[in-house]
């Protein structure tokens, strides 16, 4: 009897033992974990469950630390992770130069955009500053917007303005250029056509531009450390506090194809002319890191859980079937690179030291 009861508790606790081991793998059965670390723009992608799935399919159940893409390329200790994946390409290149990796994945891109509403879209045309772009979409031109920051010109002086009639400079709104990618890719525009509409590459160029791209961050006051900030003042704060917002293109049309009412009828999505791609550029650290580049770039799957996110993909005529839902433009012509990523952290210090 004894025996009997001895035998009955060995197997109920190898029972248990057991159960411990496979409802603490937090891969689940047949999975590997592998880890990274991203921007936060994209945290929403791969935490969505259909993106998870699709990785499963794989035998891969991804985890991922958010961080900046100048800490990912400087401070973040990539020794944990299979991956990296930064938002913009000088970083990636940083990584790959640093960790001596030979292959990267550009799986999407975002170029920057400005979200703002149809009232100020009328305003600025009145005054210039808007016109239309190459398709059936309005764009910001740079130059004119320089031409007005320059000068201080507060938005209840410029003539005809009875729709937003605010005492205070026009300016976008943007992020902390000491620590978000979206303000690097800010820089990178304006340096671009203060600098003669040439990529700045030279320290002469630098203490050119410096002067006039600092006081548009300098001017703001008080920004925020992401993109997410900015557009969520936007969303629900309106036109009061964020006439312009500079964003991602992917987070306005997120909002709309999701369709969940954040995304009001007066809101417009307009972009800079020129405009600078956000590229999504992964650089694997291991194996497993490689293949999550692999897929990402190559899936047909997460290829189209990419674009209803609002990221243009390697497939073009995935996001062109979201853009005609959303009516953004499938293309855009005017765009240019960013600096090299020592010129864009020289430019970002200089800006910064003057807080």
């Amino acid at each position: 009897m004894k025996r009997r009861v001895s035998i009955g508790l060995a197997v109920v606790l190898l029972l248990a033992v057991v159960a411990v081991i496979v409802w603490g793998n937090d891969s689940g059965p047949g999975l590997t974990t592998v880890r990274g670390v991203i921007g936060s723009e994209k945290q929403a992608f791969f935490t969505d469950q259909r993106v998870v799935d699709a990785f499963a399919k794989h035998g891969l159940k991804v985890e991922v630390d958010t961080a900046g893409s100048r800490q990912i390329a400087t401070t973040v200790d990539l020794g944990k992770y299979a991956f990296a994946f930064p938002s913009s390409s000088p970083a990636a290149q940083k990584i790959q130069r640093d960790r001596k990796v030979t292959t990267v994945y550009t799986p999407f891109q975002s170029p920057m955009a400005i979200a703002t509403f149809e009232p100020i879209v009328a305003l600025l045309k009145a005054n210039g500053v808007v016109h239309k772009g190459a398709g059936d979409y309005d764009v910001l031109d740079v130059a004119k917007y320089l031409d007005v920051a320059k000068t201080g010109t507060r938005w209840d002086q410029l003539p005809g303005n009875t729709a937003y009639p605010a005492r205070k400079n026009v300016l976008v709104t943007t992020t902390d250029p000491r620590e978000s990618n979206s303000a690097a890719m800010y820089l990178s525009i304006v340096s671009f056509v203060a600098n003669g509409n040439a990529v700045v590459s030279t320290p002469d160029q630098e203490a050119k531009v410096l002067p006039s791209v600092s006081k548009l961050f300098l001017d703001q006051g008080y920004t925020q450390n992401s993109t997410e900030g900015p557009f969520e003042d936007y969303l629900s704060a309106g036109l009061g506090k964020t006439p312009l917002a500079l964003i991602y293109e992917s987070q306005f049309v997120d909002r709309a194809v999701r369709g969940d009412g954040s995304i009001r009828p007066d809101m417009r999505l307009i972009y800079t002319a020129p405009t600078v791609y956000s590229k999504h550029t992964l650089v694997p650290l291991s194996a497993e890191g490689d293949q999550v580049g692999r897929l990402l770039a190559t899936d047909p799957e997460l290829g189209k859980l990419a674009a209803t996110f609002g990221f243009r993909t390697t497939d073009p005529k995935l996001f062109a079937d979201v853009a005609a839902r959303v009516k953004a433009p499938a293309d855009l012509v005017d765009a240019v690179e960013p600096p090299s990523f020592e010129t864009l952290e020289r430019l970002l210090d200089a800006v910064g030291k003057q807080y």
